[in-house]
């Protein structure tokens, strides 16, 4: 156990992290860009555009994630890093599209009628009535998912991207007591949890500072 966690193994486990960072918060940005054009989409139940959108997250959310990470990283001529941000994003823009989508429909009819009345159009209303609100109301659901994206991005170890876990997977093969293993992936559990931690303390104070 002296040799555990050394400066080499602290500094191999902080390029993974920086990794796991990366493909996470591309994961997240992307995701709600796109996440949000889906669900506004859907909403509207208009024209083309929404029944593409409803098939869209209607087949990606029933297809596990890692077939996506596994089939992106096979079929596309992709470095591993981008394929697994693409995956992701892929996979993750369908759960928020039905958090934005959820968000829209909680919003009272009346709010758009009286735009309406203000002289306001469709966008006009959309962006400046009902989006503001809806942010507000999803941010709490929005945030976990966002939490999720960052645990997900573990399954990326399996097409050899060398985010935190594949990076905690090749200094496991250097230990042979199960104790040092077992003390591993509590470091690599705890470095989860304080990401995750990190990010709910943030949005919290976002909402107390809105609110």
């Amino acid at each position: 156990m002296n040799s555990f966690l050394t400066g080499d193994t602290i500094v191999f486990l902080l390029r993974g992290l920086g990794i796991t960072l990366v493909i996470a918060l591309s994961t997240i940005v992307l995701s709600f860009i796109f996440g949000s054009v889906l669900g506004i989409a859907r909403y509207t139940e208009r024209g083309i555009a929404a029944k593409l959108a409803a098939l869209y997250i209607d087949t990606v959310r029933n297809i596990p994630l890692l077939l996506f990470i596994i089939g992106f990283r096979f079929t596309l001529p992709l470095p591993p890093v981008i394929s697994a941000i693409t995956a992701m994003t892929v996979f993750t823009s369908a759960m928020v599209a039905e958090i934005i989508r959820g968000g829209l429909n909680s919003i009272p009819q009346g709010q758009w009628e009286a735009a309406y009345s203000q002289g306001f159009s469709f966008a006009g209303t959309l962006m400046h009535v009902v989006l503001p609100q809806t942010v507000r109301r999803i941010r709490k659901p929005l945030m976990g998912q966002f939490v999720t994206a960052i645990k997900d991005t573990s399954f990326c170890s399996i097409i050899a991207v060398k985010e935190l876990m594949y990076s905690g997977t090749i200094i496991m093969g250097k230990y042979v007591k199960s104790i040092q293993v077992i003390a591993l992936y509590a470091v690599i559990a705890l470095v989860y949890f304080s990401v995750n931690m990190l990010l709910l303390g943030i949005s919290k104070k976002m909402v107390k500072e809105q609110s």
